[in-house]
């Protein structure tokens, strides 16, 4: 196959921070090239030189022979080089359709009068073409996340680039969208389309990817054809170390009843929700995207408050009409949408981690910095935050160790229930095992913890009890180790279990 692309000898370094040390690769017409590593090991790093955010210290590229060093993504761009980031980049305010063209929407217009329903014609023939159900007309603030990143990968391939990045394109999606999403990245190799595939999800690697690259501490330690190595090669080249066992639950004993869910209720959301929670137990949550289940903590929290039923921490009824309320009661939620209820992007490492409990921490108005300097940086260590220091901007850092930031901000508030909405989605295997050792750590100092998860396998292999919800309703509840995937899947698409569904 013809190379389209070559990085020869790149280096990035950051002040004193080596980001990228010496990276060399190529990309070739028509395959797909999965570059795969922990959070800060460097991938996105070559992803912004590629696309033109900054310029390498050292080395240089080439785009199809010929030297390529983009001053600017609308640069890159104009060479062919478009990109599905991880975190969204939509204008909420905006249709479908004009996030889909956003900046060339002249194109649909005579007269130099735009003309909406061209726009949202052109954009249904693009949506069509592709497999993706999503209304053209329809607001983007009412889409949800996985439809929002429907939206992005539509927007990338619209440009026709030779070269398309895909940054976790899988994160947010539905088994339904990931097939959809397949189908889009094979139809766009056979059309000669070169892809970077960056994935934390590995066995999307085995699925999709012609060769693997990957990184390590800024570093390119390996490459490979898929074809030629294990998921056991690839799990120890990344990491760095032999991995054992991904899913190192521990059997912890269970003390009383921390959260008692009654009947809750909130109208076209979700119905009649009863569970509880234990100290020392971790209970999972699983169901498809839209089942329900984040609506259903948000209604526990106090994001999105549930108009009936009963809630009771340590047996006593509370009424958690915000955040700031569920906080004030003992329970902490690391969201799932880490870009629009996370991170303030504009705000530091320290800021970002110290948000929620600033009121622990301040007397007659004025904050003990000396505090909040030393539980910033023994929240950085606990949880293996990959930072130069706590001052250094937020959007500095990889999606996983800005996901580590924003559990090291729920920890702080000493809950005594802790809610995890996918709280490993974009998070690489290395830091995966680290969250589920702190996991266990937690539930032996005797707190409850439910976890939200989309990987079935995570779901299952984490918690002590797990329920299942489909369309608002808790359907199945089942013990650890008591019950099989297949049964899990049947509940979750509401089959019989002699029913299999198509995933």
């Amino acid at each position: 196959m013809k190379v389209v692309l070559e990085v020869n000898h790149v280096s990035k370094n950051f002040y004193s921070t080596h980001a990228l040390t010496e990276v060399s690769f190529d990309l070739r017409e028509g395959e797909v090239l999965a570059l795969a590593g922990e959070n800060g090991a460097g991938k996105s790093t070559m992803m912004n030189i590629l696309l033109g955010s900054f310029p390498p210290s050292s080395g240089d590229m080439k785009l199809d022979g010929k030297s390529y060093s983009p001053k600017s993504p609308s640069d890159a761009l104009s060479k062919g080089i478009s990109m599905i980031h991880q975190e969204l980049c939509l204008v909420p305010s905006m249709t479908v359709a004009e996030n889909v063209w956003i900046g060339r929407v002249n194109m649909f217009s005579k007269c130099g009068i735009y003309l909406p329903h061209l726009c949202e014609a052109r954009t249904k023939e693009l949506f069509d073409e592709y497999g993706i159900e999503v209304d053209p007309k329809e607001s983007v603030k009412n889409l949800s996340t996985a439809q929002m990143q429907m939206v992005e990968i539509a927007r990338a391939i619209s440009y026709g680039s030779r070269i398309v990045i895909m940054d976790e394109p899988t994160s947010a999606l539905s088994d339904k969208e990931v097939k959809v999403l397949y189908k889009i990245i094979r139809k766009l190799t056979s059309n000669g389309v070169a892809v970077l595939f960056i994935s934390h999800k590995l066995e999307e690697v085995f699925d999709l990817a012609d060769r693997v690259t990957i990184f390590r501490d800024g570093h390119m330690v390996g490459q490979h054809v898929v074809k030629d190595i294990t998921m056991d090669d690839l799990i120890n080249g990344i990491a760095g170390r032999k991995v054992e066992n991904l899913y190192p639950k521990e059997d912890i004993p269970k003390g009383e009843v921390l959260l008692d869910v009654k009947h809750l209720n909130k109208q076209g959301v979700f119905e009649d929700i009863n569970f509880q929670v234990r100290a020392g137990e971790v209970l999972g949550f699983a169901g498809l995207v839209g089942a329900g289940r984040t609506e259903i903590m948000q209604g526990i929290y106090g994001i999105a408050p549930a108009d009936s039923g009963e809630i009771y921490v340590e047996g006593k009824k509370v009424v958690n009409r915000s955040p700031r309320e569920g906080l004030n009661h003992g329970i902490a939620m690391v969201t799932e949408d880490r870009l629009r209820q996370g991170v303030v992007k504009k705000m530091n490492v320290q800021l970002n981690m110290t948000l929620s409990y600033f009121y622990r921490i301040c007397k007659a108005g004025i904050i003990n910095t000396n505090r909040e300097n030393e539980d910033t940086d023994k929240m950085i260590r606990e949880l293996h935050v990959k930072t130069a220091g706590r001052e250094m901007p937020i959007w500095s850092l990889s999606g996983g160790n800005q996901q580590k930031v924003m559990i090291g901000r729920a920890l702080l508030t000493n809950p005594k229930v802790l809610i995890m909405d996918e709280p490993t989605r974009g998070v690489d295997v290395g830091a995966k095992s680290e969250i589920y050792d702190y996991c266990n750590m937690l539930a032996k100092e005797g707190m409850a913890i439910i976890l939200i998860s989309s990987d079935l396998p995570e779901v299952m292999g984490m918690s002590d009890r797990m329920v299942v919800v489909r369309e608002g309703r808790i359907v199945a509840e089942h013990e650890r180790d008591t019950v099989t995937a297949e049964q899990v899947m049947s509940e979750m698409f509401g089959l019989t279990t002699a029913q299999k569904p198509e995933v």
